[in-house]
């Protein structure tokens, strides 16, 4: 499988695509580590939403190393998988995990969420995994997604819950500012977590993100808290 180069973009897009490169390597290993292994749970419930269609074509946005979609390609057998991540080394480890699976109905292309190229009302389903946090403007990403999707077709954003609330009493926020950058410096020897616990912190809760999708134009917006909101499962439509 090929992927296509990352089309040139000003900072601050290219600073964190930069960021997302340096740690890649360190990136599932730091994933199931600050979540204790919760985060593959939080991808097989994203992927037990994900609902097949006529196209037969799922599109996984911020597809980072790929493990959306393979669970998704677990879950739902015969769909084709379009993975798409502005990131070029993120989706270099999980061609080689596609690989190793044999994974040929997924297909990685380097591109710009807010810039898809992908034809209008082409897939049945869009998924984003902890990605829309780190996009600006947001607008931009829930149009494309809207703009590709078919009518009646799904979006299923799994994303931080924001780091506003009080959760187990305080602990989780002192977790998110205080050791969630520390062990990721450790394990990475890289800054990066700092900056996305900063994203966590500031991003919308769940009510205010179910309100922003359905001001973009989504249909049938609902959410479903995990893990004691700590992360949210929004679920979206496209008008038919």
């Amino acid at each position: 499988m090929e992927t296509a180069p990352v089309p040139a973009r000003p900072d601050p897009a290219g600073s964190i695509e930069r960021m997302f490169g340096r740690i890649a390597r360190h990136y599932d290993l730091l994933n199931h580590t600050l979540s204790f292994g919760i985060d593959r749970w939080w991808r097989y419930r994203l992927a037990r939403h994900v609902r097949p269609g006529q196209t037969g074509r799922v599109l996984d946005l911020a597809a980072g190393t790929l493990d959306v979609s393979l669970e998704i390609r677990r879950q739902h057998p015969g769909l084709r998988i379009l993975a798409l991540d502005f990131c070029l080394p993120m989706l270099e480890y999980g061609v080689a995990k596609c690989r190793k699976k044999k994974a040929t109905d997924i297909f990685p292309v380097a591109a710009d969420v807010r810039a898809l190229p992908l034809p209008d009302a082409s897939v049945d389903c869009v998924a984003i995994a902890f990605g829309i946090r780190n996009i600006t403007p947001r607008s931009a990403a829930w149009a494309e997604m809207l703009r590709v999707l078919t009518p009646g077709g799904r979006a299923c954003v799994l994303e931080f819950g924001g780091g506003s609330s009080r959760i187990w009493q305080g602990l989780y926020s002192l977790y998110l500012r205080r050791l969630l950058p520390l062990i990721g410096r450790i394990v990475s020897g890289d800054k990066a977590y700092q900056y996305l616990a900063d994203t966590i912190e500031t991003f919308p809760d769940a009510a205010l993100l179910a309100h922003e999708m359905r001001a973009a134009g989504f249909a049938q917006v609902f959410h479903l808290p995990l893990t004691s909101g700590i992360v949210c499962l929004h679920v979206a439509e496209k008008a038919s």
